[in-house]
């Protein structure tokens, strides 16, 4: 069996835990040693997330660039114009080698609200430097991401607590 010097994963679907998981894998590489970063195309700085704390008290570089959730917003440009610029330092820190393991939570967003072109996407993906893994997160992951990314999960809902009028868990849910 080959070994890879990097891999593309690609959580995607509507079940719950595309970033939970991908998180998983920021503490996982943080604990061999790698240099991670973490690029949020979506959620706002008004998230106060478990994960994002335990990334502060590791060192693991995160920068939270969206605005919201687009239900939320309030100027739906001023959004778009946010999820280009995640695109622009996601693809810079693709391409500069000081990275084993990025996470661009819900970049796949990015696609699909018309933000940033999937070919674009790929593009920076397969431009990133040799030994630089990416886990990708969202919803609807497009068809291009999906062909060149090296293991892809479909996250699918089966029963969520939500839908029984269960609110969101500090520490379950973020």
């Amino acid at each position: 069996m080959a070994r890879a010097e990097s891999v593309i994963l690609v959580n995607t679907g509507y079940g719950k835990g595309k970033s939970s998981a991908a998180f998983g894998v920021m503490a996982r590489g943080w604990a061999r040693g790698w240099n991670v970063g973490v690029v949020q195309f979506v959620k706002g700085g008004k998230w106060k997330t478990g994960e994002r704390k335990l990334a502060d008290h590791l060192g693991i570089e995160w920068h939270t660039l969206g605005d919201g959730f687009t239900w939320e917003s309030t100027d739906l440009d001023e959004t778009a114009a946010k999820g280009r610029h995640a695109w622009e330092v996601a693809r810079e820190k693709l391409a500069s080698g000081d990275y084993q393991l990025l996470i661009l939570d819900e970049l796949t967003y990015a696609a699909k609200y018309g933000w940033v072109a999937a070919s674009e996407i790929v593009d920076g993906l397969r431009a990133r430097a040799p030994r630089t893994n990416v886990v990708v997160t969202g919803r609807d992951a497009p068809d291009e991401l999906v062909g060149i990314a090296d293991t892809v999960t479909e996250m699918r809902k089966v029963k969520h607590a939500y839908d029984s009028g269960i609110k969101a868990i500090k520490g379950i849910e973020y």
